[in-house]
Parts: structure tokens; C-alpha cells; sequence
């Protein structure tokens, strides 16, 4: 649900906030008072293309935010958590325009594309009028409209789980059999290379063991010398080992300590030092005894490693991946060797599945049908009540071949219209007039409203060329409307305005330089004075506001 809308130097708007409730929200104002510059705020917000000819006279940039309520979006929460893009229950969508040319844009703080705006815009808000936000002709969305008022969402998950089924077999078989066209030269050569990787018995982590041992028999000599000579400098030099330069060392502060006991300390040291240096000799003893000059072994381990690396050149892997590479080769040839008796396996898995998503589809098509049928008396019923006498609607079931058959289903949904009695029903984006298209949307959103996945809907001139009881028919419908979603309409009709729930002023002032809007809500007695101007004009009589409060009073009850 739009919550708040902060618009800044946009066209003759200096600076503009609207907090949004739910319910029917009408704005209404004097002709070219700037109805519209909310609505083409709130378009350029959700995607609309930027030009820097909205920026308002004199600034620099433009800029808008708009505050969204999620909690009845799961489609738009769904799809912020999957681009990390979620905070809690708020979206909070911003664009900006430089004069200097290009835009900014802001999904929760994160910086956005345009095409992202858009895509989060058609989940969060439908604009009805000459808008580009018209989420109605979308054929996609259309289907969704008409499956989600058939309520047969558990049919929908399960023709799509049984068309992703078919579709995976099938490419198993596709590739099974691409690679049984060239079995007999694969196979030769799957059995040479499994083979040579069988012999080489290469093991998870025995390269870098081997790399490791290579290094230490390749100096081993090098190690056993030096060893050798440290051991003979900590221990065995007959007058100038360390161990016992240390140890005496250790005597005479020892000694000393008992003129001053400060020495105590130094004393400890030094037999820790003791200790240190006769295990250090230790170990550098068991050390040097590991140590052989193994040449017979040397040559082993340069061997194995040759031929390790020669293997990973053959199959273009590193050396440690052959070990993950040979049970691959063996499936493979396993696989190809049964090639025959698993694709006669994976063509009647196919074959079922196919039976079993057409199944699951007939229902679908059927549910679908039945839904149409009643979907477009219905709304062809409303459109009657809309000054489009003799006008029609169709929800048409279009059949697909069976290359066009998806997780969606085995037929097309298409909405087709004829505003006017004698004319040929046309697709629902194929309608000239603006104010039709509207009124038309109005019809579907009101039959379907309980079912629509957008909770904020918009109407821009959806009263234009009606008036008296149509107009107060339109007012009812939109009524109606907001006590299932959130509905804003623009409007010139007091019939519509005295329905609304809340109620905002669009007016327009200006100086010697300047020319803004501003849009202010309306208290009870402001209302009463708005619609008594939208009825009686310039001169408003007692008479014209005692009608005006009827209106108001007659909407609530």
C-alpha cells in the first residue's frame, strides 16, 4: 500500500508531502490546477522514462520518493528479498533527475536500475489512464487475474511441477541419445581413459603428499648435514657446546643467588633454557634418523608425479581434480554401454509424464473456461453501468500447439473488448481511447478485485465524457473498490469526489515569478466547499452546499 509521497522541484511542485491511507482517496481540483503531476511523480518513481523538462524552473534536480507498505505485497516481498533488497515491511522507492543529464535511482537505500524500478513498480501499483504502468495489458498478467479469481492455485502448482518433470526427462533423453549417436567412438574412448585413471589409482590428496616428499628426498642430503652440525653445536663439541656452556652457566648464577636472590629469576631462566636445548638435540636426533638418501625412492616419487601431471595435461584439469574426473568417465561409460535399455527406460517415463501434465492441464483448461465464461458476463454486466452501453468483454482461452505448452498451461489467456455495440471485440491494449481503456480496467478491477495481486490501484480520467447517474455509478464502483485495495482517483466529478473516504485539494497559485502546486487534505466543512465548487462553479449559493453536504453524507451511510 502507498504510504507517504515526498515529491521536490518536479514540474511546478517546489516541495509536496502526501501521507496515503487506504480506501478511495479522490483528488480534485480546478482545471490545470496539476491533477496529474502526482500521478507523473509517481510514474517517473516506479520507471517511467526521465527528462530533464520536469525538473522545475530554476533547480538544478528533481527528486521523489515514495513509501510503500509491503505487508499485502507478498509478490513485491518476495521479490525484494530475492535482490537483497528487503527492510522489514517498507519499500521506499526514490528517483532523482540532474539537469546536467541521467537519473538516480533507489530501491530501500540500495542504488537501482530503471528496469528494476519498473519490475517492482507492476507489483506495487497499477495506474490506470494513459499511463505506462497499465499491468492490465500484460497477457501474463492477465492469465495470472483470471487463474487467481478461478482460485485453483493448488492446479497451478501442480500442472507446473508436472511440466517441469516432462521437460527434465526429456532433456536427459535428448542428451542420452545425442551422445548414443556417437557411441560406439565415445565409448572406445571412455574405456581407454577410465582405464588409465583405474591404473593410476590416484588418490584424494596424494599429490601434494608426493610434491611434499619429492622436496625432502631431492635435499635430503642437504637436511642430514645440517642437522647433523647443529646436533654437534648443542652437544657434542668438546669445548664449545651450548648445552654445556648453559649448564655451567646455570651453576654459577645458581651459586650466586645466595649473595642476592634477585638472581633467582635468571637462574630459572637459564634451566628452562636447559631443557629447551636437550629436547631440541632430542628431536634433531630422531630427526636425522629418519633421514635416508633413498635415490631408488626418489626416483619412484619423480616418476608417479610425471605421470600424474601428464594424465591432468591429457584431460586439461589440475592434478588434484583427476581424483573427481574418473568416477564421471566411468558413469559415463556405464551410462553409454546401457545407453539402449535406459533410453527404452526414459521414453516411457516421458510418456507418462506427458500423460500426466496433459491430464493436470485439461483440468486447468476447464477450470479456465468455466472461469471465463462467468468472468466476462460479469464484467461486460459492469462496463453497461460506465457509459459503454452495448460494450463487451471476452476472457478468451487461446489453445497452444504443444511446442508452446508450458508450466502455465496448454492455451493462452487474452482479454478482448468492444467499447462500443457493432464493433469486432480487439485485444484489450488495441483500445484508442484513454478514457474507455480506463473505465474498461475499472469494470475488471471491480469484478476482480478480491483476487488482484496489486494492492494500490490508480485512476486517471476515468469520468471523462460521463456524467449524472453514470458518473455516481463510477463513484460507487471505485468505493467499492477501496474496501478490498487502495484506490487514488483523480477526478473533475463531485458524484465521484463525494464518495471517496479521503479527500485532498490540488491547487495552483501564482506571483509575479513563480507558479506552484500544492495538494492539501481536506477537513469536513473544506470538503463541503470543494464539491459545491465542483457543482455549482464560480458562484456557490447556500443552496449548492446544502447539496454538496448531502452528497458528503449520503457517501457514509
Amino acid at each position: 500500500m502507498l504510504t507517504h509521497i515526498h515529491i521536490w522541484n518536479f514540474a511546478i511542485v517546489e516541495s509536496l508531502d502526501i501521507e496515503f491511507e487506504s480506501g478511495l482517496t479522490v483528488l480534485t481540483g480546478e482545471t490545470g490546477a496539476g491533477k496529474s503531476i502526482l500521478l507523473d511523480a509517481l510514474g517517473l518513481a516506479l520507471g517511467d522514462r526521465a527528462d530533464t523538462s520536469v525538473i522545475r524552473h530554476g533547480s538544478d534536480k528533481a527528486d521523489i520518493s515514495v513509501s510503500f507498505s509491503v505487508n499485502e505485497a507478498p509478490q513485491a516481498s518476495a521479490w525484494l528479498a530475492q535482490h537483497e533488497m528487503e527492510s522489514e515491511n517498507e519499500c521506499i522507492i526514490r528517483r532523482s533527475i540532474s539537469r546536467k543529464g541521467g537519473s538516480k535511482a533507489f530501491i530501500n537505500g540500495i542504488p537501482s536500475t530503471v528496469q528494476q524500478l519498473r519490475e517492482l513498480g507492476e507489483m506495487l501499483v497499477d495506474l490506470h489512464g494513459q499511463h505506462e504502468h497499465q499491468s492490465l495489458l500484460h497477457k501474463d498478467i492477465q492469465r495470472q487475474l483470471l487463474d487467481d479469481y478461478a482460485r485453483h492455485k493448488d492446479l497451478l502448482g501442480q500442472v507446473a511441477e508436472l511440466y517441469t518433470n516432462w521437460q527434465n526427462l526429456s532433456r536427459d533423453f535428448a542428451r542420452l541419445s545425442q551422445a548414443n549417436t556417437d557411441r560406439d567412438s565415445r565409448l572406445e574412448l571412455l574405456r581407454y581413459q577410465v582405464q588409465e585413471l583405474e591404473a593410476l589409482d590416484l588418490q584424494a590428496g596424494e599429490t601434494e603428499k608426493l610434491e611434499q616428499e619429492l622436496k625432502r628426498l631431492s635435499n635430503a642430503n642437504q637436511l642430514l648435514t645440517v642437522t647433523q652440525t647443529v646436533i654437534g653445536n648443542l652437544d657434542e663439541n668438546e669445548h664449545n657446546a651450548v648445552s654445556s656452556i648453559l649448564s655451567q652457566s646455570a651453576t654459577d648464577i645458581s651459586d650466586l643467588t645466595r649473595v642476592d636472590e634477585k638472581l633467582a629469576p635468571i637462574a630459572e631462566l637459564l634451566n628452562t633454557g636447559i631443557i629447551q636445548v636437550q629436547e631440541t638435540i632430542s628431536e634433531l636426533r630422531h630427526y636425522a634418523e629418519s633421514l635416508e638418501l633413498d635415490p631408488e625412492r626418489l626416483s619412484e616419487v619423480e616418476q608417479r608425479i610425471t605421470d600424474i601431471h601428464n594424465l591432468s595435461r591429457k584431460h586439461r584439469v589440475e592434478p588434484e581434480d583427476l581424483v573427481e574426473l574418473f568416477p564421471k568417465l566411468k558413469q559415463e561409460q556405464e551410462d553409454l554401454e546401457q545407453a539402449d535399455v535406459k533410453l527404452g527406460d526414459l521414453q516411457k517415463q516421458i510418456e507418462t509424464a506427458k500423460s500426466a501434465y496433459q491430464k493436470a492441464s485439461k483440468k486447468l483448461s476447464n477450470s479456465r473456461k468455466k472461469t471465463a465464461t462467468s468472468l466476462s458476463e460479469k464484467i461486460t454486466d459492469a462496463m453497461q453501468g460506465l457509459s459503454l452501453q452495448g460494450g463487451q468483454f471476452k476472457a478468451e482461452i487461446i489453445p497452444l500447439e504443444e511446442a508452446q505448452w508450458s508450466s502455465h498451461g496448454a492455451e493462452n489467456i487474452e482479454f478482448l473488448v468492444s467499447a462500443n455495440p457493432g464493433m469486432p471485440l480487439k485485444a484489450l491494449n488495441k483500445v484508442a481511447s484513454g478514457g474507455e481503456l480506463s473505465r474498461i480496467s475499472l469494470a475488471i478491477q471491480v469484478i476482480t478485485a478480491q483476487a488482484t495481486r496489486i494492492p494500490t490501484l490508480i485512476f486517471d480520467e476515468v469520468d471523462v465524457g460521463i456524467g449524472g447517474g453514470v458518473a455516481e455509478v463510477v463513484g460507487l464502483q471505485l468505493r467499492a473498490l477501496g474496501q478490498h485495495r487502495q484506490v487514488v482517483c483523480v477526478t473533475h466529478l463531485p458524484q465521484v469526489a463525494a464518495l471517496g473516504h479521503h479527500h485532498y485539494q490540488v491547487s495552483k497559485s501564482t506571483d509575479q515569478t513563480t507558479t506552484v502546486t500544492q495538494i492539501n487534505p481536506l477537513d469536513t466543512t473544506q470538503r463541503i466547499d470543494e464539491i459545491a465548487r465542483m457543482l455549482g462553479g464560480i458562484k456557490i449559493t447556500e443552496q449548492t452546499l446544502s447539496h454538496a453536504k448531502e452528497m458528503i453524507e449520503s457517501a457514509q451511510s
